[in-house]
């Protein structure tokens, strides 16, 4: 395992940025395991929930953290806004970073994730395997 430190600029998408990141890097595995900065909208998935809840406005980012896979995020968000209210959720696309992101992943090159159906939960797991090639 290896970290990288990585900084977003205003304009990014969060999510497409940690992803493209991966992509850049060549991993298929790695984890976030730390962000702060901010953005213009949250755009969160709550537990159970389907659509999205955004969080408008200027917002600051207090935790990020979760996993990357070659073809996927799972990423989980704590923002507070403007009056320091905190809301948390799966992040979706569209949290567009404001004035900075500050991430730090760890890369995992020795591993492999995918997301697969699960029978038991319903929804698409994490699979965890030893990187071949």
């Amino acid at each position: 395992m290896n970290t990288q430190p990585l900084r977003l600029n205003p304009g990014d998408d969060l999510r497409a940025a940690l992803q493209a990141a991966m992509r850049a890097k060549g991993q298929q595995a790695a984890f976030v395991v730390a962000g702060i900065g901010s953005l213009v909208d949250a755009r969160l998935r709550f537990a159970a929930e389907d659509g999205a809840f955004v969080v408008q406005g200027p917002s600051e980012i207090l935790t990020l953290s979760g996993s990357l896979g070659a073809d996927h995020a799972h990423l989980h968000m704590s923002v507070s806004d403007a009056q320091g209210r905190v809301f948390g959720g799966h992040v979706l696309a569209g949290c567009v970073v404001r004035t900075t992101a500050e991430v730090l992943i760890a890369w995992l090159p020795d591993w492999a994730f995918a997301r697969e159906p699960d029978a038991v939960t319903g929804y698409a797991e994490l699979v965890v395997r030893p990187r071949t090639g």
